[in-house]
């Protein structure tokens, strides 16, 4: 740092380099690094990343649920794992028995090998929300997609917000234009939003989240015009009328557990599984269609876009500093 042009009287250059200093901690101390845990728990990645890996000898799905819960997370008063909370009469609601987590979201226990796996290592020095941050990456690069530094130093919250995670988290039946203005709200643009949804190129999906789109599509008495028609024979039989909501198929048609660009091919020939990722190429005079057509011609092109979405995802209302705390059971606060 060069002092060459401060005044030289003693006592101003003391002054001088106090508010220099006091400046650059008061910004770093509120931002995300990607070194936040070199000198603490420099093995925290490497230990995610295990974990993972031996959650799917048992668990194909697994990658696809962790990055899931991520997303869920950071779209619900930003990136502080309060999805990750059990309810506690009288003072927290959970977020995991909100509308689009109730019976779907998974990948807790998971979470919670990997926070034991960290505490063994480095006690009390690695939040749960950085937990979900860095498992995403892992289950993202595991599957043969794209790695990313992520970004570190979030918090974890005191509480949770069960209203917000039923009206703040994009529906797989909601128009684009209310998913856009979503992703508006937390900072992220039509890009983040083709990019992210690419994460549906793995993954399972019960029927009760697509069978508005199989017989009597927004109250027309037929199927969604834009679903491919052997598509939809096949999704008729899986999941009749009056059939089972939670039976799963997969979101990819040709590649259901590999990281890749095929979800927007998929699109391309009507084989979206969900309303929401269909309505990306099938709305019509939508920028997003062009951006589908970019990430299906170039994988590439959608691996750098995807991670960068991923940052900035991440990078949504993190508690730093002395907000929040570092939980040492991702299920509940400290001291409950």
């Amino acid at each position: 740092m060069a002092v060459t042009n401060l005044p030289t009287r003693d006592g101003l250059l003391i002054i001088s380099l106090i508010a220099i200093v006091s400046s650059m901690f008061g910004t770093s101390s509120a931002q995300l690094n990607a070194t936040f845990y070199s000198g603490t728990c420099p093995n925290a990645s490497a230990i995610v990343r295990s974990t993972i890996q031996q959650a799917l000898q048992s668990d194909t799905r697994i990658g696809a649920s962790l990055i899931r819960l991520h997303f869920h997370d950071c779209f619900v008063n930003g990136c502080d794992a309060s999805i990750l909370l059990d309810d506690v009469s009288g003072s927290i609601q959970s977020e995991k028995n909100a509308g689009p987590n109730a019976n779907s979201a998974r990948g807790f226990n998971v979470v919670d090998n990997i926070k034991t796996a960290l505490e063994n290592a480095c006690p009390g020095v690695v939040s749960c929300s950085d937990v979900l941050a860095l498992a995403s990456e892992a289950s993202v690069s595991l599957a043969g997609g794209p790695s990313w530094t992520v970004l570190l130093g979030r918090r974890d919250s005191l509480t949770a917000n069960l209203a917000g995670a039923n009206s703040a988290i994009p529906s797989p039946v909601e128009s684009l234009s209310n998913i856009t203005s979503k992703f508006s709200a937390v900072g992220l643009n039509s890009n983040d939003l083709v990019a992210l949804s690419g994460a549906h190129t793995f993954g399972r999906a019960r029927c009760g989240v697509f069978n508005n789109r199989l017989f009597n599509f927004s109250g027309t008495g037929n199927p969604d015009p834009t679903l491919n028609s052997t598509l939809l024979s096949s999704l008729q039989q899986l999941c009749p009328q009056n059939g089972s909501a939670t039976t799963i198929t997969n979101l990819d048609l040709s590649t259901p557990d590999a990281f890749d660009n095929n979800y927007f091919a998929n699109l391309q020939s009507n084989n979206g599984l969900l309303q929401s990722d269909q309505e990306l190429f099938s709305t019509t005079g939508s920028s997003t269609i062009a951006i589908v057509t970019s990430f299906a011609s170039n994988q590439t092109l959608f691996f750098q876009t995807f991670a960068q979405s991923m940052i900035n995802m991440g990078n949504i209302s993190p508690l730093t500093g002395s907000n929040g705390e570092i939980r040492l059971d991702c299920k509940k606060v400290n001291g409950s």
